[in-house]
């Protein structure tokens, strides 16, 4: 009868712990996970457990950092608990250090030559991941991307987010509150702000750009990506003229002693955040056979902010995963920063890559 009586609630039990998620801190977050999922419908657990993808990011002098939230996981289980109120941290004070506070490090990741990264251009590199050669990828970027962008007031570029909620640190600190979550559906504290940053520079430039804040990861965050995949979708239906979509994210590191990494350049005198371009490929398996596509626009882009901006970017990372970069040729995934990064590195990196975005974007205007 017990086993019987699981069995028929299971599917509420699910439901119900994938509602209270986003209501949960870090802390609590694991001891839920874990406790639920020996109650849950087989595959429950996997589903909610938060990964942690183990990788030595780019290149760096300093210990090897992991990245614990990778923003694009295509497994979606739930990263982080998400707040809809904004943090403790006071944008016009410095908050007094907590006796618990983790720290936080400010790094600069750089290309080197190696088995799996290569320069596309003066400054430019690309992380290769995949089973292609240096030769094969080099063929390809060099034709250019596959579109033209058309002048007037069509949209061009669609901004849009798959992890809306993802969020910052509200000061530049050097150290976290552990309290804090990196989550918020606060648009002024989360990764729509810096979307705002880079449709900014694309309207003074003329160029015709929609930006979507839908909520595609609050309040539930398992189909989010099915979610935006809907939205981005709907866009192109309605707006044909759309080349170009730009799923802005923010990344997280931290290293295995939970000190968080802020990856950083100076330019111009000011700490920007640094910026990860994630171009997609096709083992195979995943319905996407356009992907060298939006690599070529991937490699222009990337080309683009290191002449501007030298040491701005993070190694270009082509990897197996899809991102529903499937859709155009033109769709890339940005990791803006990453959860120990402040506001203003994060605001000011916007402000770059949205002026980047428009000389590349210029240069194959028809």
């Amino acid at each position: 009868m017990a086993v019987l009586t699981l069995i028929l609630l299971s599917p509420f039990l699910y439901q119900g712990v994938l509602n209270s998620l986003p209501y949960i801190n870090a802390a609590a977050y694991q001891l839920a996970v874990w406790s639920a999922g020996l109650t849950l419908p087989e595959g429950g657990k996997e589903l909610l457990a938060k990964e942690f993808t183990s990788s030595q990011d780019d290149n760096s002098s300093s210990t090897p950092a992991v990245t614990v939230q990778d923003s694009g996981n295509i497994s979606e289980s739930e990263p982080e608990s998400v707040s809809s109120e904004t943090s403790s941290q006071s944008s016009e004070q410095t908050p007094v250090r907590p006796a618990d506070a983790g720290d936080i490090i400010r790094r600069q990741y750089k290309g080197a030559a190696s088995s799996v990264q290569f320069q596309i251009s003066n400054n430019a590199w690309i992380k290769n991941l995949t089973t292609h050669t240096q030769e094969e990828i080099m063929a390809q970027i060099s034709q250019g991307p596959a579109f033209k962008i058309d002048k007037g007031d069509a949209p061009q570029v669609l901004i849009m987010h798959t992890h809306t909620t993802e969020s910052y640190e509200r000061q530049t600190l050097d150290w976290f509150d552990k309290s804090f979550n990196s989550r918020t559906t606060d648009n002024q504290y989360n990764v729509c702000r810096v979307g705002d940053e880079i449709e900014k520079q694309l309207k003074a430039a003329g160029i015709g750009v929609l930006h979507d804040r839908t909520l595609h990861d609050y309040p539930t965050f398992p189909g989010c990506y099915d979610r935006s995949a809907g939205t981005v979708q709907n866009y192109l239906k309605q707006y044909p003229s759309i080349k170009v979509v730009l799923d802005v994210h923010r990344d997280a590191i931290e290293q295995k002693d939970g000190t968080r990494i802020a990856p950083v350049a100076n330019i111009n005198g000011k700490n920007a955040a640094q910026v990860m371009i994630i171009s997609g490929c096709d083992d195979g398996t995943m319905g996407y056979p356009n992907y060298f596509q939006n690599l070529k626009f991937a490699a222009l882009l990337q080309s683009q902010m290191e002449a501007d901006y030298p040491g701005f970017a993070r190694p270009l990372l082509f990897d197996y995963r899809k991102y529903n970069q499937h859709l155009t040729t033109g769709s890339i995934l940005l990791e803006m920063g990453g959860h120990a990064n402040s506001m203003e590195e994060v605001i000011y990196a916007g402000e770059l890559i949205g002026k980047s975005l428009v000389k590349a974007l210029k240069s194959i205007q028809s």
